[in-house]
């Protein structure tokens, strides 16, 4: 068995293919990834009134951030979305199938009122064990 393992559980629906219900993770280095909105490499946000173009850069710039600690997006254990519309859900999950195929992370999603950016949609954060 590898550091991190989805498990399907009895009895408890299985949810859609964006996230897992259960993923363990044996010991090693935990990476904490503080939220992430959609900023370029220059700090302004990319893909204004675009959710999916948000969380693409989103993933990628979490994809940076899991490298740069010695791991990648498949060490991901749980991922915490928050968006200003949660009726955009689908088109995040969309995306996040993109970057997670495969057993994707545990995660939730959240609608909240407003970001610290006027421009920002969605924000990410996550955990992941190496």
């Amino acid at each position: 068995m590898g550091k991190r393992e989805v498990i399907t559980v009895p009895g408890v629906s299985r949810p859609g293919s964006a996230f897992s219900a259960v993923v363990t993770a044996a010991p090693g280095r935990m990476v904490f990834v503080s939220g992430l909105l959609a900023r370029d490499d220059g700090g302004k946000i990319v893909g204004k009134g675009d959710v999916a173009a948000q969380t693409r850069q989103i993933c990628e710039n979490l994809k940076r951030c899991m490298v740069a600690a010695g791991g990648s997006l498949a060490d991901l254990t749980r991922l915490d979305v928050y968006v200003t519309d949660i009726a955009q859900r689908e088109q995040v999950y969309a995306v996040r199938r993109e970057f997670f195929p495969n057993d994707p992370p545990a995660s939730t999603i959240v609608e909240v009122a407003a970001f610290t950016e006027a421009d920002a949609l969605v924000e990410i954060n996550a955990i992941g064990v190496i």
